[in-house]
């Protein structure tokens, strides 16, 4: 066991930049690709992983001093410190059972593809860790050690479904062919979907909002680095950061705006030939079966609708913890909040209005789950000492943390908690609405047409 884990942690050490793109560069060799260019097509991902990680680091360093000091304006003062996900990661890899989750994600997706219960193939071993920590978190609230691992097997088997019932959109949206996300930050699309269907009754939210809608309405305001200007520019004020510091925000909020979706086009230039050599692959071994390949929620921040929508709600962020009663938490680390923006990405087809109405319903949810959470962490954190810094009796936390409703709920229903039991099956029902509403959803760039022909229509008669 100790000789596994060094050989994980070693390939681990590599970064997710080597990790993911050595894993495809053996399904490209399996599927039959050259040498040559399944090494490029491996290569050219680790480059537009690497690209991509810089500019999203890059974007975070610019606005979340921002954040900070918009906070800092307020004079609010909340205990549990926000150390967004790479203190989780931290308490995760230091429990002894976190590397036993490789064979435990591997296994239940190899079964799930024999018997054909999925079509998605997760190559995204980077994140393993998310199960690991949901299981040691549910065996810490209930001491169940079994009940950890349960609930981190139906996160595996979550994650391959929404895989499955966002792949065509995810294809729409980003033109890759055969590539989904894995990640479980997609899950925020069953907590968003009753919301997301009283909208679908609302005409205002049936008109295309996309980037490329608002293209034709806002002209050279939709560009992606003039609303990156603009919403920087916005948040420098906020933050009172006067006319320069403003100024030099915007400009580089705008510059990662501008950096995205040229970036993006390397994930497709990377993984369309993989996807046509797996699509032969599985016509020649399997009677045209399909297969999905599942990877990390970066292939999709190209959209820039993820952007808008998680900076706007920077400050709505902010402005629910200091009003929410019984709040505990101030996010910093974690104030952009991609869990938010992915899932409404996915579920709305990148509408906008709706994306942005989404996030402020739901938001005090995850400011609630990361104050319930902070306890659990904290104790997580002094009794593996994996936190640096962290010392007995202070509270830390993740108030963005993707799927937080999942993990609670399954925790406190083996507690045996009448109403988290009552709130599974709640959940378990949703999940299943959302894949019916997926599967029968158009694809993004079709979506919303019927409105617009209706509001044609209209105007034609009315002239």
């Amino acid at each position: 066991m100790t000789i596994f884990q060094d050989i994980v942690n070693y390939i681990l050490g590599l970064g997710s930049a080597i990790f993911v793109p050595l894993i495809i560069l053996v399904l490209g060799l399996l599927a039959g690709m050259k040498f040559k260019r399944a090494f490029m097509s491996a290569i050219t991902l680790g480059i537009a992983f690497t690209g991509m990680s810089m500019v999203i680091n890059f974007m975070s360093a610019a606005v979340s001093p921002a954040s900070e000091a918009l906070a800092t304006n307020t004079g609010i003062n909340l205990p549990a410190l926000d150390l967004g996900w790479t203190g989780a990661a931290s308490i995760t890899w230091s429990w002894s059972y976190a590397f036993v989750f490789f064979a435990v994600t591997i296994g239940v997706n190899f079964a799930m593809l024999v018997f054909n219960l999925t079509k998605t193939l997760n190559v995204d071993m980077w994140n393993v860790w998310g199960k690991a920590l949901t299981a040691y978190l549910v065996y810490y609230v209930s001491g169940n050690l079994i009940a950890g691992f349960i609930t981190a097997i139906v996160q595996v088997i979550l994650e391959l479904k929404l895989g499955d019932m966002f792949q065509k959109h995810i294809q729409d949206l980003t033109g890759i062919p055969l590539v989904t996300v894995t990640h479980f930050m997609t899950s925020s699309a069953v907590l968003l979907l009753p919301f997301n269907m009283i909208m679908d009754k609302i005409p205002f939210f049936n008109k295309k909002a996309d980037a490329n809608a608002l293209k034709s309405k806002l002209g050279i305001f939709s560009e992606n680095s003039v609303m990156g200007f603009i919403i920087g520019l916005g948040l420098g004020l906020a933050a009172a950061y006067g006319i320069s510091g403003s100024l030099n925000l915007a400009v580089q909020v705008a510059t990662a705006m501008a950096l995205f979706p040229m970036i993006s086009k390397m994930f497709m230039q990377s993984l369309s030939p993989l996807a046509d050599a797996m699509s032969e692959f599985m016509k020649r071994k399997f009677k045209d079966r399909e297969v999905f390949i599942g990877l990390d929620w970066p292939i999709l921040a190209g959209r820039s609708e993820i952007w808008v929508t998680a900076i706007l709600l920077v400050p709505v962020f902010i402005g629910y913890a200091i009003i929410l009663p019984g709040n505990q938490v101030l996010p910093l680390a974690g104030i952009i909040n991609y869990a938010i923006a992915v899932g409404g990405l996915l579920l709305t087809g990148g509408n906008l209005a709706r994306m942005l109405v989404l996030g402020v319903i739901t938001m005090p949810i995850y400011l609630y789950a990361a104050t319930y959470l902070a306890p659990i962490l904290s104790g997580l954190a002094e009794s593996t000492g994996a936190v640096e810094g962290f010392q007995s009796g202070q509270l830390i936390t993740w108030s963005s943390i993707e799927g937080a409703e999942f993990r609670i709920f399954f925790a406190e229903a083996f507690n045996m908690n009448p109403l988290a039991i009552g709130a599974v099956i709640v959940f378990v029902g949703l999940f299943y609405l959302l894949n019916k509403y997926m599967n029968n959803a158009k694809v993004p760039s079709q979506r919303y047409e019927e409105a617009k022909e209706k509001d044609t229509n209209l105007k034609a008669k009315q002239a």
